[in-house]
């Protein structure tokens, strides 16, 4: 009795041990847009996995540490509402609507800007902007 007692307390305590499953490629997406939105590159910046590909505009940057992530959030000059958003086992793609950042001029405001995201363990490990959406930005 004092065996099936001591197994069960141990199973209950493992039960209320387990973390939480990582955040979905729809979760992440949508965080991700709602940090650019307010401005929060660092948010943003946390949302990518060290050695995530990041393609835009025939621009390949391979982030190599946060601050390169920051840096490149932060050069992005349109924050953007997300108008679709579909997703396919570690892949979402969202099209977003763009807009001003308080911080700089949208250089197409009102326009549409399709990405691709690859989303791992919570964490984007691949950001890909599809081709005719291309928004210029500065290279990290």
């Amino acid at each position: 009795m004092r065996a099936s007692f001591a197994l069960l307390t141990a199973l209950v305590v493992l039960a209320g041990c387990g973390g939480e499953e990582p955040a979905s490629p729809e979760e992440v997406v949508r965080a991700w847009s709602r940090a650019l939105n307010v401005g929060d590159n660092g948010a943003a910046a946390d949302l990518f996995a060290l050695g995530a590909r990041i393609e835009q505009a025939g621009l390949v940057l391979t982030v190599r540490s946060r601050e390169d992530a920051v840096a490149w959030n932060a050069n992005l000059p349109c924050s953007g509402k997300i108008v679709t958003l579909r997703v396919e086992g570690d892949t979402a793609t969202a099209t977003f609507t763009l807009f001003d950042r308080e911080t700089s001029l949208c250089d197409a405001p009102g326009g549409r800007a399709t990405a691709v995201f690859t989303v791992r363990d919570g964490k984007i490990v691949r950001w890909r902007q599809t081709a005719g959406q291309a928004v210029p930005v500065e290279p990290v």
